[in-house]
């Protein structure tokens, strides 16, 4: 990990990015130098080191009349929920407990759908509509980038 001057600095940049959105009405603002990136947003904070391959997604299964054998791009879903920050995706609120959701089961808007862990802080993730859940992509305690496909609703 790093040292605690560097937690300063980070935490300092943090500070100083999140003035700059309040003074100027912005909603992101995002910083590069030499291989650490800063971004900070009103909606969701990412903070990456390296630049990482996306990793690949699995096809989503198929409905109607699709030939099941194309792949579906399932960030272009219109019922995709979207990790809002880089983090770990937890399924369920603890270790043993049963996961948040299910496929084939109705949320709410509103529901807790997963946990993304990110810099220490459990960051509960909610659906933005109602539906059915029909794909769940994240995998239990596994990393996530921002903006990977977490699951589907339709």
């Amino acid at each position: 990990m790093s040292d605690p001057k560097e937690l300063e600095k980070d935490l300092a940049a943090i500070r100083a990015l999140a003035e700059v959105l309040d003074e100027t009405g912005l909603s992101e603002v995002e910083i590069e130098r030499g291989n650490v990136r800063l971004r900070v947003s009103k909606s969701a904070p990412m903070m990456s080191y390296a630049p990482q391959a996306a990793p690949a997604l699995p096809a989503a299964a198929s409905s109607g009349g699709n030939d099941a054998s194309a792949p579906v791009d399932a960030a272009s879903h219109p019922g995709a929920v979207t990790a809002p920050m880089v983090g770990t995706a937890y399924l369920a609120p603890s270790p043993g407990a049963a996961a948040f959701i299910s496929e084939g089961k109705q949320v709410s808007e509103g529901q807790t759908l997963l946990i993304i862990e990110a810099m220490k802080t459990m960051n509960e993730i909610k659906a933005t509509r109602s539906g059915t859940v029909v794909k769940i992509l994240a995998r239990d305690a596994e990393p996530v980038e921002y903006g990977e496909p977490l699951l589907i609703i339709e």
